[in-house]
Formats: C-alpha cells, structure tokens, sequence
C-alpha cells in the first residue's frame, strides 16, 4: 500500500497539457495501486496521475457497486446534447465547489493498463468525473468552467436538498 502526497493546488503540472502514456508495464500496473490507495485515504471519488505529481494520463473512479474504473490516455468521442448543471468540486483544491454544466451522456475511448482500446459509454456521474480527469490532462482546472461558486451556506443546503 502506498499512499501518494497530493500536489498544492498551484502547482504546474496542475496547469499544463499532460502526455500520453506510451509503456505498459509493471510501473504502470503500481501506479494504478497508487492512485487507488490514495484516492481512497484522502476520501475522492476519482484521481489521476498529475494529482500526484506524475505526468501521465493515468486516472481511476470509484463508480461504487460497479467498481474502479482505470482510464489511461483517454480521448472524448462523442457525448449528449443534453447537458446537466451540477455541483463540483476537486481535491486538489480543497473546500472550493461549483456548479458545473458537462454532458449527460459521453463516449470515450481509452486504453486498459495492458495498453488494448477499450471504448464505453458513460452517463450521468460517471460521466461528470470521466471528463473532470480529461480536464486535468488537458491542464484545466473545474475551476475555469464553475458558473457559480457556492459558499458555505449554498453548500450545505444544496447537501440538505439531496
């Protein structure tokens, strides 16, 4: 088990355009250990390698009964017309959320740590997250799409409205 210190929030690599990985191999397969073992102590639904300081595009989600998902170099297809305003929020900059507006619906391709494509359809949360990890690949915090931020009262009678 090794847990991985997440980078500050302004750290550059935050902000810079991350490359593809190319070689899947056992530092891969411990990356994707790394990634999930500190995703789950610092409590996030979903984490990727430049979080950690690694400049790979390597992320996993946590889709719940479903399990992890382990996205590696993955590139938006297609996604809804139909978009969804919801709240965000990243743990890399903590005690910050917003309201964020992304597709419903989103097809990907990507590839599994063996380095086969695999393309899947996701919706809904899954979806949010899966293009919330594109954006900090891209050196896109959800900070530069939030509408509108919400302060400590607006959070918690949003949590109250659930």
């Amino acid at each position: 088990m090794t847990i991985k210190q997440l980078v500050a929030s302004q750290h550059p690599i935050l902000k810079k355009s991350i490359p593809e990985v190319t070689i899947f191999d056992k530092q891969l397969e411990q990356l994707l250990l790394d990634l999930e073992d500190t995703m789950y102590d610092v409590e996030a639904s979903a984490l990727c390698a430049p979080q950690i300081g690694i400049a790979q595009k390597v992320a996993i989600i946590d889709m719940e009964a479903d399990g992890l998902l382990q996205l590696i170099n993955p590139q938006l297809i297609s996604e809804s017309d139909e978009k969804v305003t919801d709240l965000e929020g990243s743990i890399s900059i903590p005690d910050v959320f917003g309201e964020v507006t992304r597709s419903k619906m989103i097809v990907i391709k990507s590839n599994d740590k063996k380095g086969n494509e695999v393309e899947m359809t996701a919706y809904d949360d899954i979806a949010r997250m899966i293009l919330h990890m594109i954006d900090h690949f891209e050196g896109k915090l959800f900070t530069e799409r939030v509408e509108k931020f919400l302060n400590e009262a607006e959070l918690e009678a949003y949590f109250n409205n659930e």
